[in-house]
């Protein structure tokens, strides 16, 4: 059920009891291969959406499971308690920003990965796209440093 939007992009869960839509285009979407996106996913990695906070509207309850990252920063993973589909996450150094999984969106295409981030713990079977950025751990500043500098040497 692929909705078309002029900005933004909307998903929800396996049972629709969970829907979302943000507002905003995604600010960077990028592949993690760190344990716990593996552990959350059932597969090698996770492909998430950044997105501003104020412009992501949810309906319907989410549960969240509340775990620390290697950071230390905790990740709260949202899910739907009927279905169990992942729907997005916050992390507690991001104020403002929301991490919608790509597996819930209704447009696939919407979470091109723009990098790869944890590629030291991908499994030798995985295959890791040799034209994105790719870090062995997650980079110091995050993905959206990572982005803005690769748009400035670009530009």
């Amino acid at each position: 059920m692929a909705q078309i939007t002029e900005q933004g992009f909307s998903g929800g869960c396996l049972c629709g009891a969970v829907r979302y839509r943000s507002t905003a285009d995604p600010q960077v979407v990028g592949q993690c291969h760190c344990e716990d996106c593996r552990k959350s996913s059932g597969t090698d990695h996770c492909t998430h959406i950044v997105s501003q906070a104020d412009a992501f509207t949810v309906s319907g309850e989410v549960k969240f499971y509340d775990h620390p990252a290697n950071s230390g920063n905790i990740v709260s993973r949202g899910f739907c308690p009927k279905c169990g589909s992942p729907i997005y996450s916050t992390n507690s150094a991001m104020p403002g920003v929301v991490f919608p999984r790509a597996s819930s969106l209704d447009d696939l295409e919407v979470a091109r990965p723009q990098m790869i981030v944890f590629a030291s713990r991908a499994p030798s079977w995985a295959q890791l796209d040799p034209s994105l950025p790719t870090f062995p751990e997650m980079p110091e500043g995050g993905p959206q440093r990572v982005m803005a500098e690769h748009a400035e040497r670009s530009a």
